[in-house]
Formats: structure tokens, C-alpha cells, sequence
């Protein structure tokens, strides 16, 4: 069987910058939780976004449940959704005991519709927060959001897991709520094998952060608690990868770039197939490249994703919608129907992530682009 080609997996540099800064984590002695590495993180990714200040963690998913809890999320309270995303995005919602609220997508960008935010606001209008994805590797429209939330002094915690080095009019994302989130997880375009980062220009929140996600102990000689806390730093070992990889994030920002425009070239003879948007108001990262078949296409997703599979590619569905998840059945979901359709659930129904590696050579990219035309009939 060939080797296999993978959705997205790490991809140390060639250079070697990860191995400079874990040796030097060696040689010092700097092993466990926190470290110069830590710091150097940090600092530099913060930088990198455009923001005052960073606290690095153990996941993105830490991440979101820390700035819920900056944001002073408590039982009961109502939490704004996208509902296209990964679990990750929503789930520390309900740590908290809060009710999320589930928002529609729109089709131009797939990220949360305006249009579905503004009928929320119609029935709940005192949310807490509201957690805004910007779906793989693409800004959300933060313009027309804001002309929503900001009536109703609404705080954004802006989802970036995927989206690191995408920017929104000029701006990186991760600087466009009031408290940004990043994920270092092995299939991101940087990797730390596991992680996440906190960004927010107010120092306050980011030092309440730092508190919590070490148990939040005290400053005193003992161990001390005055509240729970949670085992959510970053390791030093862990942030000297990151720091590696950070200096190739422009590197693997042109590579995805160029598998996503070569799918692109390769269908355009192919009507049935379209490539995720690319949205005028910003550059997305393309972290995944994605597509989407016709309605009246006779293929459906699962066709192309086994067809791959056959020759160990691997490719996915689309992200599951979180309303139509059984954890959270019953949850409120406020949709942008275009006709009949519900926008999140038609990209699901009808979407494909195709091999986005950035290990991948031009043939690579040519076989998997070469297995999909043969399914539509073309050489």
C-alpha cells in the first residue's frame, strides 16, 4: 500500500528550530509547566497577532473555557454559538453551566451569519458572551457582527484555533474580540503536539488566566487556594516546538495557499465542485482546503471521502453543525434560511475537507485531484 497521505499532520521544520529551543529546555533543566520557553512564547505570538499580552495552555479549548470565565460566565447565563465548528468551540460552555445558543452560518463565507445573529438577539437579548469561529483558517465578517453586538454590549471571545496568520482587513485574527484563542493541536498549521494561547490586550484578564490555569494558587510560601483552579499551562518543552514552528508560519501559510489553488485549477471544469469561499474582506490561512458538491450532483460526499480512502488518503466531512449534535439537542438555534435551506447543515450535508498536508508534493496533490476528477467522469 502507498504511503498515506494525511488530512493535516505536524510538520517540523526542516531547519530544525523546534530541536534548538527543546535542547536547550534540556540542557537547563526546564521540563515541567512554565520556563523561558513559555515566556519567549508568549511574547512572540502576541507580537505575531498584534496584542498586548498571551498566556499559553494546554488547548484551545482551555483557552475558550478561561475567557468564559474572564468574561464571568455563570450558571444559567446564554452564550451566542457558532454552530459550525468543532465540539471544542462550545463544549467549555457548558462547563461553565451556561445554555449556549446556536447561530446559523452564511453561505459567502460559512462562518456565523449576521442574519442569524440578529434574530437571536430578537429572543434572547442579554447574552453573556458570544463565541465567534473563524472556520478553517477563514475571518469571520467582524464588521457586520459588531454592528449587532456592539448594540447590545455584547463581549466577543473570537475562536482562531484554525486560523492563525489569516487576517480580517489587515488585521491577524485572534486581535478582533476582546479576547482571542488559538489552538497548537498536531493538525493546526503550527503545532506545540498539544496546546493553545489566550490573547487579550487587557492585562488583567490575561494575569487571571494565568492564575486559574495553575491551580490557581497563591503567592504565598505554601500551597494556598482561595479558588478552584485548573491544570492548564503550557509545558516549556511543549513551547520551545511552538516557538520553532512560529518561525516558519509564513512558510506553511504560502504552502497551503498553494494545495488549496491547485484543487482549484484541477475542478474547474467540474461545475459540480466548488471551493470553500475566499472572502474579498481579508486573507484566510487555508488551513483546510474544502469543497462543496451541487445539489444536483449524483455524488455525495462519502463517495469522493471512500474513494480516498481506497487508496489511504484520508479526508473528512465538514464539521457536524453543533445543533444537530445529540449533546446539545434541545439547545436554541437560530438559522439563515436561504429558501428552505439551513445554511450549516447544507455545507454539511454537501462539503468535503480534502488532504491539506503541508508534507504533500505536487504529485501528492495531483493524485488526490486526479481521484476526484475520475469520479466526475474526467482524465
Amino acid at each position: 500500500m502507498r504511503e498515506r497521505i494525511y488530512l493535516a499532520s505536524p510538520h517540523m521544520s526542516e531547519q530544525g528550530f523546534e530541536k534548538q529551543y527543546i535542547d536547550e529546555a534540556f540542557k537547563t533543566n526546564w521540563i515541567s509547566p512554565l520556563g523561558p520557553n513559555v515566556d519567549m512564547f508568549e511574547k512572540e505570538v502576541a507580537a505575531y497577532v498584534g496584542v498586548r499580552h498571551a498566556a499559553a495552555l494546554s488547548s484551545g479549548t482551555a483557552a475558550i473555557h478561561l475567557a468564559l470565565k474572564a468574561l464571568g460566565i455563570r450558571e444559567g447565563d446564554l452564550v451566542f454559538c457558532s454552530s459550525l465548528t468543532f465540539a471544542g468551540s462550545v463544549n467549555p460552555v457548558l462547563y461553565e453551566r451556561a445554555i449556549p445558543v446556536f447561530i446559523d452560518s452564511d453561505s459567502s463565507s460559512w462562518n456565523m451569519s449576521r442574519e442569524a445573529l440578529w434574530k437571536a438577539y430578537q429572543v434572547y437579548p442579554s447574552p453573556r458572551a458570544i463565541i465567534v469561529v473563524n472556520l478553517y483558517g477563514q475571518s469571520a465578517d467582524y464588521d457586520r457582527i459588531r454592528e449587532v453586538t456592539e448594540e447590545y454590549g455584547t463581549p466577543i471571545i473570537e475562536d482562531a484555533a484554525e486560523s492563525l496568520g489569516a487576517t480580517y482587513k489587515g488585521v491577524q485574527t485572534g486581535a478582533l474580540g476582546d479576547i482571542g484563542v488559538f489552538s497548537f493541536n498536531g493538525n493546526k498549521i503550527i503545532t506545540t503536539s498539544g496546546g493553545g494561547m489566550l490573547v487579550c490586550n487587557d492585562e488583567e484578564v490575561v494575569k487571571k488566566v494565568r492564575y486559574w490555569a495553575t491551580q490557581a494558587r497563591e503567592d504565598v510560601p505554601w500551597y494556598q487556594h482561595k479558588e478552584v483552579g485548573y491544570n492548564y499551562r503550557m509545558s516549556n518543552i511543549c513551547a520551545g516546538i511552538g516557538r520553532g514552528q512560529l518561525k516558519v508560519l509564513e512558510e506553511r501559510i504560502a504552502k497551503k495557499k498553494f494545495i488549496y489553488e491547485m484543487y482549484q485549477e484541477s475542478f474547474a471544469d467540474i461545475p459540480e465542485i466548488r471551493m470553500m469561499p475566499v472572502c474579498a474582506y481579508g486573507t484566510p490561512n487555508y488551513w483546510l482546503s474544502c469543497i462543496i458538491l451541487d445539489r444536483s450532483c449524483r455524488l455525495k460526499p462519502f463517495d469522493i471521502i471512500r474513494a480516498l480512502a481506497k487508496e489511504n488518503i484520508e479526508s473528512r466531512p465538514i464539521w457536524k453543525p453543533m445543533h444537530l449534535q445529540p449533546v446539545y439537542a434541545g439547545k436554541p438555534f437560530f438559522s439563515s434560511v436561504e429558501g428552505d435551506i439551513i445554511v450549516a447543515e447544507d455545507i454539511f450535508n454537501r462539503g468535503v475537507c480534502l488532504p491539506s498536508d503541508t508534507k504533500m508534493t505536487t504529485g501528492d496533490i495531483e493524485m488526490v485531484a486526479g481521484i476526484v476528477r475520475q469520479l466526475f467522469g474526467k482524465q
